[in-house]
């Protein structure tokens, strides 16, 4: 199985946009773990599986255990994160699955406590990203195995 297009080639543009973004977001606040969890689990709810091996192996280099890596798709059945965590890996689901409930009130009192104002403008900016490069991944099939973490 290989990838459709290389779309960096085609739209070099669109990539550096796409990098604007990534270098304002290393620098945004926000804890590199949480982001990498957050990164991670927008991959898994959209199955790209490019960016479930980047953000799984940028999770591990950064320290994240294995533990935690397994539970992720089922985190709000384990005691292993924290209420921060939590409420980032409520807010990445529902933002990334927007069209089912469009993000209710209800789901932004619980978020909202844990963030300042500027921290979730900057979640809601890494989710949407994460989002944007899962799209260029399962659209033109973006091939795993090959990454390798900066770290």
């Amino acid at each position: 199985m290989g990838a459709r297009m290389n779309y960096a080639k085609a739209a070099p543009g669109a990539m550096k946009a796409m990098d604007a973004l990534d270098s304002y977001l290393a620098d945004c606040g926000l804890e590199p773990a949480l982001k990498e969890l957050v990164k991670l689990r927008a991959s898994q709810i959209n199955g790209c599986a490019y960016c479930v091996d980047m953000h799984s192996l940028d999770a591990r280099a950064g320290g994240e255990t294995e533990q935690r890596l397994y539970a992720l798709p089922v985190w709000q059945e384990t005691p292993f994160f924290s209420a921060r965590e939590r409420a980032a890996l409520l807010w990445t689901e529902k933002l990334t699955q927007i069209s089912l409930d469009h993000v209710p009130d209800e789901v932004y009192e619980q978020v909202r406590p844990h963030f300042t104002e500027t921290e979730l403008a900057n979640l809601t900016l890494v989710i949407a990203t994460i989002n944007v490069w899962n799209r260029f991944g399962v659209s033109f099939r973006d091939v795993p195995g090959r990454y390798k973490p900066a770290r």
